[in-house]
């Protein structure tokens, strides 16, 4: 089973082929993660679709975050692979804000 897959119910926002939820773990307050539909290791199988759906994620989260936040900046941050530190193996992209 895919942790990734199972928490697409329980999304903050979502769109037709992805969905974001605030990080269980999150190194800052507001972390969010935007996460593909679709089941995939990493983002380099994302198709264009799937990129333009969670650019419009990552601006609908951003405003999200701002609602409770007043971050200084953001950080946008994918991990892919064991070796770059990806922990759960389902493509996700890090919205991180900065205080």
């Amino acid at each position: 089973m895919c942790l990734f897959c199972d928490l697409a119910t329980n999304s903050v926002l979502e769109n037709d082929l992805c969905y974001m939820i605030f990080d269980k773990f999150p190194v800052a307050p507001g972390h969010a993660l935007i996460i593909p539909k679709r089941h995939m290791e990493t983002v380099f199988s994302m198709n264009s679709a799937e990129w333009a759906a969670a650019g419009e994620l990552i601006n609908q989260a951003k405003q999200e975050i701002e609602k409770t936040q007043q971050p200084l900046g953001y950080n946008i941050k994918v991990n892919c692979g064991k070796a770059a530190g990806q922990e759960i193996m389902h493509a996700h992209i890090h919205l991180i804000p900065k205080y």
